[in-house]
């Protein structure tokens, strides 16, 4: 990358965070929508899963390639392409006709987001290559994020009292046009000048390997894990990573350097990314659910319901430079992961009236967690690579960003729908069907109750009600300790880390002896 003044670097951050940050309004926007998606298409409870986690799983699967594919193409162009794809995909969703066809548009969206995500980062490493700056800058760029999730929920919540479901996803295709004129005007190019040929194995084993793993994991949680589809997804996807491993290992141009795994600050920070989404997306899909379902809100109620979350972790990702100077990034980290499980724990409380003091109290906490350590993570595995491989890191950061997100609506949504069916305790007199019905879903619950006596229909409101609260009684508790598990975890693995990683010393030219090594081992 030209070297660019200190005025045009921080105009193209500006940039990058409007692109960013419509990843962000499009996952929380969804959430509002399930209840009238649910409404208008019927779709399953299975396949509302699907809805809301496939376009994670599919970006997720694709970042490693995306990422590198921007080293190699140049991550200016390879935004822009994927900025253009996004818009386009966005208008599909919005008038998808049917679950099915929703769920391929909301994959197709999710390939294009898998091109903006890395391109952000790894266009920032380059930009920013003070350390101070740096770490200012993916604050900037983190809390920005955060502000599209708040505005995501705001503004699909007055689109939703106004419009159809679809129109909740119309928001990015004004924006994207934007973020593509200005971007192409502003940003710099970049790439690796020495990127070696793409391995196409490389490629389809990262993909199958990611997808594979999660779906297992997804569809284990729903239907239990011996089921065949289970059992063949985890095999087929474990294999794919193993192997993938192995090859990377022995490439001299490997599609991502493994050998980053073996340093603690980059295994703990991804590791601690993906625990802190994981905790703030998962909390977000079933209180959204809970604060329509069971306390009757708006779609704009609610969203206005979560903006604490996203104010407190915009407040927490702003400061988080500051926090990880005066206190260590191990400690940062560990402390953010640390609020966020108290955030989980809360929810014990939550009571099936009158609940939001309760909800309010757990967004705060896991707003401040999440902000703040996902800013030290992302900036933490951003030090620790030379400028030349920023897009396969960035893309690793990410991974572990959207899996985590995937993983905390698969896991806790189907952890959350077993114990609901185990509590449900229905009136008798039901006609079959009914049954059937409310023992899906709580949102399949309230649709039949509309169509019962009035007797009957308030017992099944109230039966509902009460073992959904119950679900989420169990299950944030179970995540809390989970997550609490990792927040001491992190405390350990990245003891001794320093307040200020500078820079890389790959960034730096290599001696002829340490050349010499270098080529040997690759060679090996």
């Amino acid at each position: 990358m030209t070297p660019v003044s200190r005025t045009r670097r921080w105009a193209a951050l500006a940039t990058l965070c409007l692109a960013v940050s419509l990843i962000a309004i499009d996952g929380t926007v969804l959430h509002l929508a399930i209840p009238r998606l649910t409404e208008a298409l019927q779709p399953t409870s299975t396949q509302i899963l699907w809805i809301a986690d496939i376009y994670g799983f599919v970006l997720g699967g694709l970042l490693i390639t995306a990422g590198n594919a921007g080293d190699r193409f140049g991550r200016k162009r390879v935004l822009l392409i994927g900025v253009a794809a996004f818009g386009l995909a966005s208008l599909a969703t919005a008038y998808a006709p049917t679950a099915e066809l929703l769920i391929v548009a909301r994959a197709v969206l999710g390939v294009a987001g898998a091109t903006i995500m890395p391109s952000t980062l790894s266009i920032i490493r380059n930009l920013f290559t003070d350390p101070r700056e740096r770490t200012t800058a993916i604050g900037l760029w983190s809390s920005v994020t955060t502000a599209g999730a708040a505005a995501g929920p705001l503004l699909g919540g007055l689109l939703l009292d106004n419009f159809w479901w679809g129109s909740v996803f119309l928001i990015n295709v004004p924006v994207m046009v934007v973020v593509l004129i200005v971007a192409a005007l502003t940003l710099p190019e970049s790439r690796n000048p020495d990127p070696g040929p793409l391995d196409l194995r490389s490629v389809l084993l990262s993909v199958v390997g990611v997808i594979g793993v999660i779906y297992a994991v997804k569809e284990a949680a729903h239907t239990g894990v011996a089921q065949t589809g289970v059992l063949v997804a985890a095999v087929v996807g474990v294999g794919a990573l193993i192997l993938f491993w192995r090859r990377q290992s022995r490439l001299t141009h490997p599609l991502i350097d493994v050998s980053l795994f073996r340093r603690r600050a980059f295994s703990g920070a991804v590791g601690g990314d993906m625990v802190a989404v994981f905790a703030l997306v998962g909390t977000l899909f079933f209180l959204s659910l809970y604060l329509q379902f069971v306390l009757g809100w708006t779609p704009l109620q609610a969203g206005l319901a979560q903006l604490p979350a996203m104010g407190a972790s915009m407040v927490a990702a702003l400061l988080a430079g500051r926090l990880a100077m005066a206190w260590g990034r191990a400690v940062a980290i560990s402390v953010g992961l640390g609020l966020s499980a108290a955030g989980l724990a809360v929810l014990v409380l939550l009571p099936t009236e009158s609940g939001y003091p309760v909800v309010l109290g757990s967004l705060l906490l896991i707003g401040i967690g999440a902000g703040l350590s996902f800013t030290v993570t992302a900036d933490t595995v951003l030090a620790t690579v030379p400028k030349e491989r920023a897009g396969s890191a960035s893309a690793i950061a990410e991974t572990a960003y959207e899996l985590g997100a995937a993983l905390g609506i698969a896991l806790i949504g189907s952890l959350l729908g077993g114990i609901y069916r185990q509590t449900l305790r229905l009136p008798v007199g039901l006609p079959a069907e009914a049954v059937d019905a409310a023992r899906d879903s709580i949102g399949t619950a309230l649709h039949a109750a509309a169509s019962l006596p009035v007797e009957l229909a308030a017992g099944v409101v109230a039966a509902a009600s009460a073992a959904f609260v119950q679900a989420v009684n169990v299950t944030s508790l179970i995540c809390g300790v989970a997550v609490a598990v990792v927040a001491v975890t992190a405390l350990f693995t990245l003891r001794g880390l320093g307040t200020v990683i500078e820079e890389h010393p790959l960034d730096r030219p290599l001696s002829p002896s340490q050349s010499t090594e270098s080529k040997q081992g690759a060679d090996r």
